[in-house]
């Protein structure tokens, strides 16, 4: 192996180069043909490239001099001086916040993720290792990912799955001392469920994989971890068990003694289980005070605000899973029931992990303003007798990784307006004012370019050089095709739309990607129609679905568009983080005033779609959201993008879009959502302050 192989392998085995633009330039230009086929996979590109085109290549591109340079900002990165956390993250800097979630979007060629849950911890784990907050992430190691899509020439969402080959991603084994692999066992009535413990880094922070195909366990058994979102109640509870409980044994395992806790969304709610249990056993303790004691170090995060959308299983499901470590804690059935219970005494009730999880916390949070009203309303039967304002369930906003979302191009662009520290800073408002005094023109043709690179990605995939126009007007809509997004809203007046996408003077396309969970019908029905619409004569060429949508394929999306839609039934958006991404990149949003976007707009940063109010028929809303979209394209959105003036410069759509960067990039970003996390939840859990949400 030679010298510059070998380093090219180290810097690919930590996923820091994810985000930086100039180190993932480096693994492209060794051949940029095989770097879109392998799925951006340095690993991959590595073990597929002749020695004689590495050599080559190096000697066309100076790779050998920027490889150099790419390890040395490595190693000053892992080195964690003078960053945010080190001057204040206190008792987390002696043991680290462990995070649990079910699911990890770090980058595409790690599939254990399947849509914005995932996304967001993925960000969230890069975040924190930006601003030196030492934090471990805890999740399954699902090893045929979540499934990949295909549409048929009939609109039909096919599901397929494939395998991660472990020697293409940079994940090691975990081994014991003596050499063998690390496993952790969970006592289950029906015998122990066994786990393998993968490791990865990301940046100055690791995550943490659970395996269950490893030997000892059932047939069964061995395939809980095989596939994401995948299998029925038994299924998921068992793999909640491995991820809550399984987790934390497996952090024991390696050493890692958190201080805090933090359990993203309620699948990994058993981690409260385990740590009583474990309180209990190792110190003495009592029931109620492991659980006060362990409450008061444990964080939740809930994203959902559908009912249907926690888990909760029947009471015999419980029981035959969950009936070993009832008996480890000493309480009867209907004891450890009424954890997961709204109404203790009422039998009927299934066993809800988001109860569970709100039960066992010191702080619990939804991820927007109007989530936390939401969440408030939704638990307050829990807290009876208190007035809704006073329910403990406050809010942090979601934020996005901006150097993870943020394209090469205007990342370059920034660096020279903004000051070449400015990725350092991003959370700071003042940081992103120089955005105010970059010429016009020279933002809006950085935009454009990123637009015509879209255009030619939507060509290639579809291998189609007829659709789209590089100059239109381009919108986005890209997300889970869950039915409460309402993705055809627009298609409510196909003669109202026909007249938008085919004006001879300002013509409009629309762009959509995203997947329908294989048994959500309904949802593979909205992608059937706007795959028929797409082969309608009126609208061929101006509708496109981009198929199998991954983080690289949102990445495409989120650079190129000039604006992104999102239609949710308010309010059902927790948060919808895709559009802070559009942002950062030069985009606008045009969106129903839910989640994140209740918070956000001013007027002036974007678009609304009606207002924030809500009928009590759902079919009324509907038809008032569909006028409400028609009239903001047809008043706002395109003439503010195509009235130019003399130099060919959409002045108004320009002072939105520079509106949007300043007032939105540096709130809606993932440091600042970590700054957050630290001071309101991670510290006063920690011991470090009071807590402080509202």
């Amino acid at each position: 192996m030679s010298d510059l192989f070998s380093r090219l392998n180290q810097i690919a085995h930590n996923f820091w180069w994810s985000w930086q633009p100039e180190v993932m330039a480096i693994f492209r230009d060794l051949d940029p043909e095989l770097w879109n086929e392998v799925n951006h996979n340095p690993i991959l590109l590595l073990r597929r490239l002749e020695q004689e085109t590495l050599t080559r290549r190096s000697r066309e591109m100076s790779i050998e001099s920027r490889v150099l340079y790419a390890l040395r900002r490595l190693s000053e990165y892992l080195s964690g001086e003078g960053t945010y956390g080190k001057r204040n993250a206190g008792p987390i800097l002696a043991r680290p916040v462990a995070y649990l979630s079910a699911e990890f979007g770090i980058h595409e060629s790690l599939p254990v993720y399947a849509g914005g849950l995932g996304i967001l911890a993925g960000d969230h784990l890069k975040a924190a290792s930006d601003l030196g907050i030492p934090l471990v992430g805890v999740g399954l190691f699902y090893v045929e990912g979540y499934f990949r899509q295909q549409i048929d020439e009939k609109g039909h969402q096919k599901e397929f799955y494939g395998e991660t080959d472990v020697n293409h991603v940079p994940m090691r084994r975990a081994l014991a001392e003596c050499g063998r692999a690390l496993t952790v066992s969970v006592e289950t009535p029906s015998g122990p469920l066994l786990a393998g413990i993968w490791t990865t880094r990301v940046g100055r922070n690791s995550l943490i994989l659970l395996d269950s195909n490893v030997e000892g366990n059932s047939e069964e058994d061995s395939k809980l971890t095989a596939r994401l979102y995948g299998g029925d109640d038994e299924v998921r509870l068992r793999q909640e068990i491995l991820l809550g409980v399984g987790g934390l044994r497996a952090l024991d395992a390696l050493g890692i003694h958190p201080s805090v806790v933090h359990m993203n969304e309620g699948h990994s709610a058993l981690a409260s289980i385990e740590g009583i249990r474990r309180r209990m056993k190792e110190d003495g303790l009592s029931f109620e005070d492991a659980r006060r004691d362990v409450s008061l170090r444990t964080v939740f995060t809930t994203h959902t605000p559908v009912e249907a959308g926690h888990d909760r299983f029947e009471p015999e499901l419980a029981e035959a899973h969950l009936g070993t470590l009832r008996e480890d804690l000493g309480l009867t059935e209907q004891e450890f029931l009424a954890l997961g219970r709204v109404n203790p005494d009422d039998d009927e009730e299934r066993f809800c992990m988001t109860v569970l999880a709100l039960k066992t916390s010191r702080t619990a949070n939804g991820v927007s303003s109007l989530h936390g009203h939401v969440s408030r309303r939704m638990w307050r039967n829990l807290w009876p007798g208190r007035p809704e304002r006073e329910i403990p369930i406050g809010h942090i906003t979601n934020g996005v990784h901006v150097l993870s979302w943020l394209a090469p191009t205007l990342y370059r662009f920034y660096e020279r307006v903004l000051g070449p520290r400015w990725a350092h800073r991003m959370h700071d408002p003042d940081v992103w004012t120089g955005i105010l005094e970059i010429d016009d023109g020279e933002l809006w043709e950085a935009h454009q370019v990123m637009r015509s690179r879209l255009v030619d990605f939507v060509r290639r995939r579809a291998s189609d050089e007829s659709i789209l126009e590089p100059k239109s007007l381009t919108l986005g809509f890209a997300r889970r095709f869950a039915t409460y997004k309402r993705a055809t809203l627009m298609f409510s007046e196909l003669d109202r739309l026909d007249e938008l996408v085919n004006s001879e003077e300002r013509p409009v396309q629309i762009l959509f990607s995203g997947k329908a969970h294989p048994k959500d019908e309904p949802g593979k029905a909205f992608i059937k129609r706007i795959h028929d619409l797409s082969r309608d004569p009126r609208f061929a060429g101006k509708l496109a679905f981009v198929d199998d949508y991954d983080i690289g394929v949102g990445r495409a999306l989120v650079h190129g568009v000039d604006a992104w839609v999102n239609t949710p039934r308010r309010p059902m958006e927790a948060c919808g983080t895709s559009g802070q991404k559009v942002v950062l990149n030069g985009g606008l949003n045009i969106s129903i005033l839910d989640g994140w976007w209740a918070e956000a707009y001013d007027g002036t940063n974007g678009f609304a779609v009606g207002n924030d109010r809500c009928h009590a028929d759902p079919d009324v809303q509907d038809e008032r959201d569909a006028e409400a979209l028609y009239q903001t394209l047809r008043d706002q959105v395109v003439p503010a993008f195509y009235e130019r003036d003399e130099s060919g410069v959409p002045r108004e759509w320009v002072r939105r879009m520079k509106r949007a960067l300043v007032t939105l990039a540096w709130r809606f970003s993932a440091d600042r959502m970590l700054i957050d996390y630290l001071n309101r939840a991670y510290l006063p859990a920690a011991g470090g302050l009071s807590s402080s949400f509202d």
